[in-house]
């Protein structure tokens, strides 16, 4: 679960999410995507990306308000 201040949604925190999500994805899926990206000749950053926006929607949020 994430915990999060409901009145800190700020660009600051918004991208710590992002770059925890990306760790996530690294750690989770990088050896798969490093293999789809070698064979696909595409940008592994721009992969990382896309799917860590992804991850983000299966986090569970709590809201502190």
């Amino acid at each position: 679960m994430v915990y999060l201040n409901f009145t800190d949604l700020s660009e600051e925190t918004q991208n710590r999410l992002l770059e925890t999500s990306k760790e996530d994805v690294k750690r989770k899926f990088g050896e798969a995507i490093r293999k789809y990206v070698n064979e696909n000749h595409t940008c592994f950053e721009t992969m990382i990306e896309e799917e860590a926006l992804r991850n983000l929607y299966s986090y569970k949020y709590v809201f502190n308000i």
